[in-house]
């Protein structure tokens, strides 16, 4: 779809666009920094989508304001001794040591003089891979699904994101939520392997698995504000 441009202007929004050849329908999403973005099939053309946005602009005007409620974004993080970090829910002190991986020991975080960024993100990484798929397991057999794979890696803006062909993604900035939002994250994506849309039905199969997910969805959304996302570890 050579005549796609990177953005779509539709009014007064601004749409990123990119073009997938797994997608079958059109994902249109409004990010956790209040951006708007399109994940389209080659088939879908320009004025399609346009179509599409204005049929969707009530909702995407309610998500905006909601992003907006949040207030600015917290400030970066110090990598000295002292600094706090979330894990699970909890904040943990950092310990800045001479050397060795990071790892949470008695409640600190240690990390080696000289490190930062990378290697913090390396390890809610490495700990999420174990964490997640330990957790997911039991929501798997509880909704009837069984994913093709789970990875944790960098998602921008998106917590998880689910392929056609039924792998789980998610983001290791998860790993800082409390381990009820980490769940409601994991049940939105599983249902995505019994629709891939956000219908009346998706919501349906979330309540089932998690009654009271609006709770947990509204808890996110302001949660997910506090959070610790370095630029480049997105």
């Amino acid at each position: 779809m050579s005549d796609f441009p990177g953005v779509l202007r539709v009014g007064d929004l601004d749409v990123a666009v990119s073009v997938s050849d797994r997608r079958k329908s059109v994902r249109l999403t409004v990010e956790r920094d209040a951006s708007v973005t399109a994940v389209v099939p080659p088939q879908v053309s320009r004025a399609e989508l346009t179509k599409l946005v204005e049929a969707k602009r009530s909702w995407l005007y309610g998500k905006l304001a909601e992003k907006r409620d949040l207030g600015e974004a917290p400030p970066d993080r110090e990598f000295v001794s002292g600094e706090g970090f979330l894990y699970l829910g909890r904040s943990h002190r950092l310990r800045v040591v001479d050397s060795g991986e990071v790892r949470l020991v008695r409640g600190r975080l240690e990390l080696a003089r000289g490190g930062g960024a990378k290697e913090l993100v390396d390890w809610y990484r490495r700990v999420g891979a174990r964490w997640l798929t330990r957790r997911i397991r039991p929501w798997t057999a509880r909704m009837g699904v069984e994913p093709a794979g789970l990875r944790v890696r960098p998602l921008g803006y998106r917590w998880g994101s689910c392929s056609p062909d039924g792998q789980v993604n998610i983001h290791w900035a998860t790993m800082q939520l409390s381990p009820s939002l980490i769940d409601y994250v994991l049940v939105h994506e599983l249902a995505h392997l019994h629709r891939a849309d956000h219908g009346a039905e998706f919501w349906q199969i979330v309540e089932r698995a998690l009654p009271g997910h609006e709770d947990h969805r509204e808890r996110l959304r302001r949660t997910g504000n506090d959070l610790w996302l370095p630029e480049k570890g997105r």
